[in-house]
Order: C-alpha cells, then sequence, then structure tokens
C-alpha cells in the first residue's frame, strides 16, 4: 500500500503543481490554447483554483513524507476530487464532452485517498 500510495500521490503531485502553476502565474491569453474555460471564469477565481491545486499537490505529498499531520493527506485528496467534481461539471456545461482525464484524475485523487486511509 505505502508503494501504491506514492505512486499514485507523486503523479498526482506533479501534474497538479504543473497544472495550478501555471493558472497562477500566466494570463488569460496564454491559458486559453490550453483551457478555453477561462474565458467564462474571472481571474481571481482562476487563479485560486490553480492555488487549490498547488496545495492539494503539496498536502498529498509533504504531510505523509515528514509525518507531520498526515490526516491531511486524504483531506488534500478529498479536495481534489471536489475540484475534479466541479471542472468535469463545467466541461459538460459548456458543451465539452472531453471529460477523460478530468474523470481520471477523479478517480486517481479518490485512490490517494482510499489509499492514504489505510495506510494511516
Amino acid at each position: 500500500m505505502d508503494i501504491a500510495y506514492w505512486v499514485v500521490a507523486g503523479l498526482l503531485s506533479l501534474f497538479y503543481l504543473y497544472s495550478g502553476g501555471i493558472k497562477v502565474i500566466r494570463s488569460r491569453e496564454r491559458l486559453r490554447p490550453m483551457m478555453a474555460w477561462v474565458d467564462d471564469m474571472p481571474m481571481p477565481v482562476v487563479r485560486t483554483l490553480g492555488a487549490f491545486e498547488v496545495l492539494g499537490a503539496i498536502g498529498l505529498v509533504l504531510p505523509p513524507l515528514t509525518g507531520t499531520a498526515p490526516w491531511l493527506a486524504p483531506v488534500a485528496a478529498g479536495g481534489l476530487v471536489v475540484l475534479q467534481v466541479g471542472a468535469t461539471a463545467v466541461h459538460l456545461r459548456r458543451g465539452d464532452r472531453r471529460i477523460a482525464l478530468n474523470l481520471g484524475l477523479l478517480v486517481a485523487a479518490a485512490g490517494a485517498g482510499w489509499l492514504a486511509t489505510t495506510w494511516l
């Protein structure tokens, strides 16, 4: 279980650090080619979502790694699940049926949360 958690949590963390980091740093124009939905959201919301993604990525790795408040790992995973439910809803509301990545991330985050709770 330990190895499975670190593989899933590590991959999710890498994805969310990148995805969240570019939402925090890049302009709307630079995000638009990858994320057409940014036109539907105010930039403070996009930046906040990016910050939540970065915090979720850190929460998956840092608490179990340091042994300080390891209960934060399943909380972070749960937050990423909620984030992906919302992202899937936004895509479907916009008529975008390409939600495979969102569903994959949702399943991976739920798996990381489950692995974190069984591992603790």
